[in-house]
């Protein structure tokens, strides 16, 4: 066994850099391989959507990111030429509220950087040829730059080494799932003559029969341009040309005199993409991640998205367990939630109907609908309440559990906790929830004004018998909407690192808590002294 490392991760793209970032935030010895020669330099994803950049934000690295990046604040929509109206973003609290655009190169660099300042370096052109299972390690062999092999034993390995996962197709997992049929996607990096408005943070999509177009600007790359289209040449494999990316978009958006222009990197790309689940996320000491456990075609941008919020779950169940602080249902329910989540992702963005493809007639009568509905502030509201991420829970996870009745809008177990303003004390300063929770602890929230010492007291009491961190924070709201989306008074909320509630209950009921804490985490030692009287 090696003593020096705790987790094996294989791949260093977005999720496996994440997930060692996390790990390392948590204290864990963590060793990050990939077999590439070194940092990715092709453009691939590049969004950061708002619920990922809170979860890279209580991992130290969101603000980093932010700082190279455009904050995307409206979309201007187009069908068939004609302006259908602007979709406009922000309208959620949270440190995080706009989708952030900046290459998955740039994003990459910059964790790798973040994960150096905290001791770990990637090990390039380290390539996995094996995996295999011990009771209480896995033993991975390792095939390293001098083509010496290493036979690498720790107690935890992350898979996060892509679609084609070596970890994966070693341990006989199955990848289920099939191709989306008759679609594909070209995209290319390029810079746009147009008669647009061109600035930062303003994005278009433009919506034809068969073929959705949209364009972001990105920092340093001009516009990341990316056509959805139908697939009349399956067998054309080979990138596409200036000319023919040049044609799709201005056949679609309407604009004949269109120039593009390449960008330094000369990007250009034609992918074809398939649905795809493991049929484990977990198999003992080894766990899946990102692409390697599910992959879909990137309608909506969410793949990279979604990989970095379930390396974002993993880390802090996987540092409970692995500390004894936590029993193996805790880590269990990643699979749960990852595999819940993923599958609602590619539900949803098959019914995107901003970027499915559709036949003439179905084409002109979105084109109505969304022309009737992109004024509609309630519409706007439910589109970006979907597009951020916010609205995806855990809900159905058996690390949720609500006692008592919901009341309209308030959050209940498995929801991202909302980031209203609250205050420490009655007529306190407001601070934005999120900045009470922390990633290395669970937060225990209960009113203010039934904050007594007896009841404060008795949670403490309860939450003793267990070592996983448990702080207990009494809040008040500080107007009725933030009051709307919290539990009442009445009841306390159990809220996880991730900043997922884990338990709604009443107040009064202490039991409710104390069977939460039992069914998870694991019981305090009591000691040879204690255990003797």
């Amino acid at each position: 066994m090696d003593e020096n490392v705790d987790v094996l991760v294989i791949g260093a793209g977005p999720v496996g850099l994440t997930l060692a970032i996390a790990l390392r935030r948590l204290l864990l010895r963590v060793r990050i391989v990939d077999q590439a020669a070194g940092p990715n330099r092709e453009a691939r994803a590049d969004v950061v959507f708002p619920r990922a950049g809170e979860a890279l934000g209580t991992l130290g690295v969101g603000e980093t990111i932010r700082r190279h990046a455009y904050e995307m604040r409206s979309v201007n929509f187009y069908g068939d030429g004609r302006h259908l109206g602007c979709f406009t973003a922000g309208r959620f609290e949270s440190d995080y509220p706009y989708a952030m655009t900046i290459e998955q190169h740039d994003i990459e660099r910059l964790l790798a950087e973040e994960l150096t300042g905290l001791g770990v370096d990637v090990e390039w052109r380290t390539e996995v040829t094996d995996v295999r299972q011990r009771d209480d390690h896995a033993l991975t062999t390792l095939r390293l730059p001098t083509g010496v092999t290493e036979m690498a034993l720790t107690p935890w390995v992350v898979a996060c080494d892509g679609r084609g996962s070596t970890v994966r197709t070693r341990l006989g997992i199955p990848f289920g799932g099939k191709r989306r049929a008759n679609m594909q996607v070209v995209q290319g990096n390029v810079v746009p003559a147009w008669p647009l408005r061109d600035r930062p943070g303003q994005g278009y999509i433009f919506l034809g029969a068969r073929c959705t177009v949209l364009a972001f600007p990105t920092p340093g790359q001009g516009y990341r341009v990316f056509c959805i289209r139908d697939d009349p040449e399956p067998d054309r494999t080979q990138p596409p040309t200036m000319g023919e990316l040049r044609d799709l978009v201005a056949d679609t958006a309407g604009i004949p005199g269109l120039r593009l222009d390449p960008t330094e990197s000369g990007w250009l790309s034609r992918a074809r993409f398939s649905d795809r689940v493991a049929a484990e996320f977990r198999r003992g000491r080894v766990l899946l991640a990102g692409d390697a456990a599910h992959a879909w075609a990137p309608v909506g941008g969410h793949g990279m998205n979604v990989g970095m919020l379930g390396a974002h779950n993993l880390a802090w169940k996987l540092a409970a367990v692995h500390r004894r602080q936590a029993n193996d249902a805790l880590l269990d329910s990643y699979d749960v939630e990852q595999r819940a989540l993923a599958r609602a992702v590619i539900r949803d963005m098959r019914r995107n109907i901003t970027e499915v493809l559709l036949p003439e007639p179905l084409h002109r009568l979105r084109t109505a609908v969304l022309r009737a509905a992109l004024p509609w502030s309630l519409f706007q509201r439910r589109v970006e309440w979907l597009m951020s991420d916010f609205g995806r829970s855990h809900r159905d996870s058996p690390l949720s559990r609500q006692k008592g009745r919901r009341i309209g809008s308030q959050c209940r177990a498995g929801d991202r906790i909302p980031d209203v303003f609250v205050t420490r004390e009655a007529g306190g300063q407001p601070v934005g929830l999120h900045r009470l929770l922390g990633y290395d602890h669970w937060t225990l929230l209960l009113a203010v004004a039934r904050a007594e010492p007896a009841v404060v007291r008795r949670l403490q009491q309860v939450c003793a018998d267990y070592p996983a961190a448990i702080d207990i924070v009494p809040i008040a709201s500080v107007d009725r909407s933030s009051a709307r989306h919290l539990a009442g008074v009445q009841h306390l909320m159990l809220v996880r690192p991730d900043g997922h509630v884990g338990l709604v209950a009443p107040l009064d009921d202490v039991g409710a808590l104390r069977d939460y804490l039992a069914a998870f985490l694991v019981p305090r030692d009591p000691g040879p002294d204690h255990a003797a009287q």
